[in-house]
């Protein structure tokens, strides 16, 4: 993708965003996201099919850039002396979303937030995967894998809402304790 498409992919993406945080998904209409992004309606459909096609790829963008980070090692935030995550990438998942880059906290916490929670929960699904199933850690074998990763991602999803509705008192390695200690006993 060239810096064209990517600037109006940005531009679409911002208006949308802003339009879920002012109202419903349902209310919001393809010319409203074209109107306040100031693109043409073929440039929209150029970019996606339909406003499903937006939220999707909206919803991968986000969630695909804040896992993607609290996996990567080199991207510490200057939280981990050694530059490893091996046991607390759930800390540096807080970080990033604590940094609420690109309004990630305000779409978990809006009218909208089922949508963008089943993406969050989708996404962990994956780093959760990676984290202990792929790496072959210890687990209580009578959970079959499956179960194991779903109740693992909607402890954590469940547990940033509370965090957001709290207003953050705590700090991300102190959620990150209080969930590896309520988790630590089933694996």
């Amino acid at each position: 993708m060239d810096r064209r498409q990517q600037k109006t992919r940005t531009a679409i993406f911002t208006a949308f965003s802003t339009l879920l945080s002012e109202k419903s998904y349902s209310k919001i209409t393809v010319q409203e996201i074209i109107d306040s992004a100031n693109v043409g309606r073929t440039t929209f459909y150029a970019h996606f099919e339909t406003k499903d096609d937006l939220l999707k790829a909206l919803c991968e963008e986000l969630f695909g850039h804040i896992i993607s980070s609290a996996a990567d090692c080199t991207h510490t935030h200057g939280l981990y002396s050694e530059g490893r995550v091996p046991d607390s990438v759930f800390c540096h998942l807080l970080q990033h979303l604590k940094e609420n880059n690109r309004h990630i906290l305000d779409l978990l916490s809006c009218e909208n937030n089922e949508i963008f929670l089943r993406y969050f929960k989708d996404s962990l699904n994956k780093l959760v995967q990676i984290q202990f199933v792929e790496q072959k850690r210890n687990r209580n074998s009578l959970l079959p894998t499956d179960f194991l990763i779903n109740h693992i991602s909607s402890s954590f999803v469940e547990m940033v809402l509370w965090w957001i509705k709290g207003g953050q008192k705590q700090s991300p390695e102190e959620l990150d304790q209080y969930f590896r200690f309520v988790m630590e006993p089933i694996l």
